[in-house]
C-alpha cells in the first residue's frame, strides 16, 4: 500500500504505513523526554507482528485517528513474545508517566492481565481486543481499563464453514488451519468450525493443523496435507486470511486455486482480491482499520472525561463488534469502497458497532 503524505482531521481515513520495525518497544524506551508533552498524552499501539496484513491495517487506522486529534502515537511490536511485549508497555508507562492511552491486542490471553494491571498502577487508560482470561473485566479496574472488545468468533467461524461446505456441494473432504490455540480467537473459530461439521455429516474433517496465523506455517502445512490427501481435499477452511493465502499458495503451486475453495477471516487485501478471483469462497473483516483507531478513540475520550467509564453499561464495557462478510455477491461494491477509495470513518462515534454483550 502506498505511503500517503496527508491525514485529514475531517475523519477521512488515509492508508499511509509507516513501518517501524521489530524493535518498535525498544525504540519507545530510548525516545527523548519532549516527545510526551506533559500536557498531552501520548497514544500506544501494542500489536503483534506488522509482518501480518491485518495488523499492518490496524496501525494504519491508529495513526489515522492520532493525526485527526494532533496527538503523538507510538507503536508497539511484540513479534509473538509475550514477555517483549509486556515489557514494552512497561517502558512506555514509565516513559510517560503513565500519561498514556493504550489499544493493545495481547500476544496471548494471560498477557492481558499484567498489562491491565501495569496501566491501571500508572494510571494510564487501557483498551484491550481479542485476548484477555474470562475473570478478568474492565469493572475490576475502574476507571483505567475502559472497554474490551472481541468479535464473535464462533459465528465466524461456523458462518465461513457453511459457506465452504455450500462451495463444495454439501460433501467431501476438507483440512483446516488454526491459529494459535491459547488465544480466544482461535479457540472460538474452531468451536464455529466444530458446529458447522456437526450440523453437516457428509462433510469430512479430513485433518486440523495449527499454523499459529502464519501464512509461512500455513503453505508449508498446506503443502504436506496436499500430498498426503491429494484429491480428497475439496476445500480449505483457514481461521485467518494470513493462513488462508498461504494455503492458496500451497494449491496454485499444485494448479489447484480456484479449483479447491478457500475460506478464511479478516478482509485482508488479498483476501479480498481472492474473493474476486474465485480463489476464495469468502472471508469476513471485522474492520482493522476501525479497530485500530476506535480503540484509541475509546480510550481517549475516558481519559479526557467525555465519559465516564463506571456509569456505562455492561455491553460497552465487554462486547462483540460488528463483522462484515465479503463473498462473490458483494465483494466488488466492498472493493470499490473499502480499497479502491477512501472511506470516511466518524472516530466520535464510540458505539456504533457494538453488537452486544460478550458471552459469560
Amino acid at each position: 500500500m502506498k505511503e500517503r503524505n496527508e491525514f485529514l482531521r475531517s475523519g477521512e481515513i488515509n492508508r499511509r504505513t509507516l513501518m517501524m520495525g521489530t524493535a518498535a518497544g525498544l525504540a519507545a524506551a530510548t525516545l527523548p523526554g519532549k516527545l510526551f508533552a506533559a500536557d498531552k498524552p501520548t497514544l500506544v499501539t501494542s500489536i503483534r507482528s506488522l509482518s501480518n496484513p491485518y495488523h499492518a491495517v490496524w496501525k494504519q487506522g491508529a495513526e489515522a485517528y492520532a493525526a485527526s486529534m494532533g496527538l503523538e502515537h507510538v507503536t508497539l511490536v511484540s513479534e509473538g513474545n509475550s514477555e517483549k511485549g509486556i515489557a514494552d508497555i512497561k517502558a512506555m508507562l514509565a516513559k510517560t508517566g503513565g500519561n498514556m492511552v493504550l489499544n493493545s491486542d495481547p500476544n496471548d490471553t494471560p498477557d492481558a492481565r499484567p498489562i491491565v494491571e501495569a496501566c491501571a498502577k500508572a494510571g494510564a487508560f487501557v483498551l484491550t481486543q481479542w485476548n484477555k482470561p474470562a475473570d478478568l473485566h474492565p469493572k475490576d479496574f475502574n476507571p483505567n481499563y475502559v472497554s474490551h472488545i472481541e468479535f464473535d468468533g464462533i459465528a465466524s467461524g461456523k458462518q465461513i464453514a457453511e459457506i465452504l461446505f455450500k462451495s463444495i456441494g454439501g460433501s467431501g473432504g476438507i483440512i483446516a488451519l488454526g491459529g494459535m490455540i491459547s488465544t480466544t480467537a482461535a479457540i472460538e473459530r474452531k468451536k464455529g468450525l466444530d458446529q458447522a461439521l456437526a450440523a453437516n455429516p457428509d462433510i469430512k474433517l479430513l485433518d486440523f493443523q495449527v499454523a499459529n496465523w502464519k501464512s509461512t506455517e500455513a503453505f508449508d502445512l498446506t503443502s504436506n496435507l496436499l500430498t498426503r490427501f491429494g484429491d480428497e481435499i475439496k476445500g480449505i477452511w483457514a481461521a485467518n486470511d494470513d493462513m488462508g493465502t498461504g494455503a492458496l499458495e500451497a494449491l496454485r503451486a499444485e494448479g489447484l486455486a480456484g479449483k479447491v475453495p478457500v475460506v478464511g477471516i479478516d478482509g485482508i487485501k488479498t483476501a479480498v482480491d481472492a474473493v474476486r478471483s474465485g480463489e476464495f469462497a469468502c472471508t469476513i473483516t471485522s474492520d482493522p482499520f476501525w479497530q485500530g483507531g476506535m480503540g484509541l478513540s475509546i480510550g481517549y475520550n475516558a481519559l479526557m472525561k467525555k465519559f465516564d467509564p463506571t456509569t456505562e453499561p455492561p455491553e460497552h464495557r465487554e462486547f462483540y463488534g460488528k463483522v462484515v462478510l465479503i463473498e462473490k455477491a458483494n465483494v466488488e461494491d466492498y472493493y470499490k469502497n473499502n480499497i479502491d477509495s477512501k472511506p470516511t470513518m466518524d472516530w466520535n462515534d464510540l458505539w456504533g458497532r457494538v453488537v452486544g454483550p460478550i458471552r459469560v
